[in-house]
């Protein structure tokens, strides 16, 4: 079987390559035939969106193309998915300011100093009982640790408390199915489940996840680390959106601007800045004016502490330091770079070494109050580098102070090459690997006309003729995220928890949010297509085909009928020459019978057509 399933992926990976170097030929042979309209509406779901779901055609058919198009440029006209809403509704650090997930949720070196009395225990009742339960695992660690003999104590042992449970339930805790368990534990108050949960060891505690309501898969999750529930929710926050959300082209921007300007999830106090930094910044922006965007993101303490700009001063402002410290805490110009490479002008954007360093020296003193404890910008004035500086071509005086940092961002904001740069990026994520340069120099020339409006951007691509030339319909291979998101929602998929959608993202080769390079993930095609990716894809769209992916339930009643069928109702299109030999070949050898309509759904997810957006 997996051998065959090796097969398949070459054979994949060869009709997907195939189809990309066959569309760059494409422009210079004859016209191919104009898009139909329904081919115009799936373009437009299948560029514009995760993916569409069974029933989209027929509702942008509807409301017609250019009011929809519309509608998705303006999100806020657009009611959101109750559904939605409710998914998100239990993921509770999604709602807090980083602050607030700090004292919620600590670290485990915040416990520790809180059972040193170093620092306070959480205010809150239920969340200070939790800390104290995870506090009380510190001790008896510690205690272990003294004596030698940690091999042999309990560390989950419960600690002494009110509750207790009669043999009936013992029998249960320690014997019944999950289902079970979950019933006895709910039965309880929420201290004795803290308890309970408390007692049990993490084996035995994540089989009752599947079973649980929300509330305690909450108080499973916390024992398993408090701040990998705030990793968790915002990985699972981002795959609901993108599985549910109504502002389709919303979330789609904001998976592009986030890795525009990337911040790595696991690097130090980051792990807390990431919810808020996307929330906060990237979302609100993403069709407003690129300035706006620009200097939300050059005063997120997330981005200052990823790119170490929060701990960039001037050279002699701090002159009562020892020089090896004064070495440390000297000019960073990690944020200069990055500044001008990746997030304005491009590598090939004109500027130079001198710019990178006068651009660092403008933002010295750009830091963070207290970046352990979720503080949030601050500039201050005596680490800021106050002489003379140049970039590019603009003289700004000596003396200044803040306002030398909001000059460069102006400069950059307003400059050609930023223009083409963004224009360029956004046409590679829209478009095609390749952007004509017509395209971008007139996507250049409306963010030049309209002081950077994203939106005006954005319509100057979507009504252009390059955006519907046949062409580049189905021509860009999804990336793993695209991938998951489409796939559940062409078979309808119910969410219940997200948590191993987040988990096969990292098998996918698309692990959210931890990009480590500032480059964040590729908007190209070719940078997807290897064979341990889309061996992954596959197994991927087979089990969730056949409902084998838990928390996503699929009804596997709707992939009744031939094959055909089938294939249709997944691409909304007849399936091509590639795909239909894919699936065959995925089909051969099964015995009669077992040709099951999940089988051939899997097939079909995982086929190229599916694979191509």
């Amino acid at each position: 079987m997996q051998q065959k399933a090796l097969l398949l992926t070459s054979f994949i990976i060869i009709s997907l390559s195939s189809g990309l170097y066959a569309r760059k030929r494409a422009i210079t042979e004859p016209p191919l035939p104009q898009l139909t309209g329904d081919q115009k509406i799936l373009h437009a779901l299948n560029r514009l969106t995760f993916g569409p779901r069974p029933g989209d055609v027929d509702a942008v058919s509807n409301i017609g193309l250019a009011r929809w198009l519309e509608d998705q440029l303006h999100p806020q006209s657009i009611p959101e998915n109750p559904v939605l809403q409710a998914r998100l509704a239990p993921l509770d650090t999604l709602r807090m300011n980083t602050a607030e997930l700090v004292q919620h949720y600590p670290t485990p070196q915040m416990v520790k100093a809180m059972v040193d009395g170093k620092q306070p225990f959480p205010t809150d009742p239920e969340t200070r009982y939790m800390v104290q339960k995870l506090a009380a695992r510190v001790e008896r660690k510690e205690a272990a640790d003294k004596t030698g003999k940690t091999e042999n104590v309990e560390l989950n042992a419960p600690s002494v408390g009110a509750w207790q449970l009669d043999d009936q339930q013992k029998q249960v805790l320690e014997n019944g199915k999950p289902p079970e368990q979950v019933a006895l534990l709910e039965s309880m108050p929420p201290d004795e489940q803290y308890d309970v949960l408390d007692s049990l060891r993490n084996g035995p505690r994540q089989k009752l996840y599947a079973a649980a309501p929300p509330d305690l898969r909450r108080k499973i999750q916390i024992f398993n680390g408090p701040i990998q529930v705030v990793n968790q929710d915002v990985t699972e926050g981002k795959l609901l959106r993108a599985v549910y959300s109504d502002r389709q082209l919303e979330e789609v921007l904001t998976d592009f601007w986030y890795n525009h300007f990337n911040v790595f999830l696991d690097k130090g106090a980051d792990r807390y800045m990431v919810t808020t930094y996307e929330r906060d910044v990237i979302r609100p922006h993403v069709l407003g004016k690129f300035e706006d965007l620009l200097l939300a993101t050059a005063q997120s303490p997330a981005m200052l502490f990823y790119l170490d700009n929060w701990q960039s001063v001037g050279p002699d402002t701090r002159p009562n330091i020892k020089p090896a410290q004064r070495r440390k805490q000297g000019l960073n110009e990690n944020y200069g770079r990055e500044l001008m490479e990746l997030h304005t002008l491009g590598v090939d954007g004109g500027y130079t070494q001198h710019d990178v360093t006068e651009v660092a020296r403008c933002f010295t003193g750009w830091t963070i109050r207290e970046p352990l404890k979720g503080g949030g910008f601050d500039y201050n004035d005596n680490q800021h580098d106050k002489g003379e500086k140049h970039v590019l071509g603009f003289t700004i005086p000596a003396g200044g102070g803040m306002g030398d940092g909001l000059k460069v961002l102006d400069i950059l904001a307003h400059s050609p090459a930023t223009a083409h740069f963004i224009s360029r990026s956004l046409a590679i994520r829209f478009v095609s690997d390749n952007p004509p340069e017509a395209l971008v120099n007139w996507m250049a020339k409306r963010f030049m006309e309209t002081d950077g409006d994203l939106r005006e951007v954005m319509r100057a691509m979507i009504y252009s003729p390059e955006f519907w030339n046949p062409a580049n319909f189905r021509s860009k291979v999804k990336s793993p995220l695209e991938m998951v998101a489409s796939a559940v929602r062409a078979v309808n998929g119910d969410v219940d928890f997200a948590n191993n959608l987040a988990g096969l993202m990292n098998q996918l080769g698309e692990p959210l949010y931890r990009k480590l390079e500032t480059t964040g993930y590729s908007n190209r095609s070719l940078d997807w297509l290897n064979s341990a990716s889309l061996l992954a894809r596959m197994n991927f769209a087979m089990a969730l085909a056949q409902g084998k992916i838990q928390g996503v339930k699929v009804d596997a009643a709707q992939f009744a009928g031939d094959p055909a069928q089938i294939e249709h109702m997944l691409l909304l299109t007849d399936a091509s020459a590639d795909a239909q030999a894919a699936i065959q070949a995925g089909l051969t050898g099964q015995k009669p019978g077992a040709q099951t309509g999940g089988m051939v759904a899997g097939l079909t997810l995982g086929s190229p057509d599916f694979q191509r957006r």
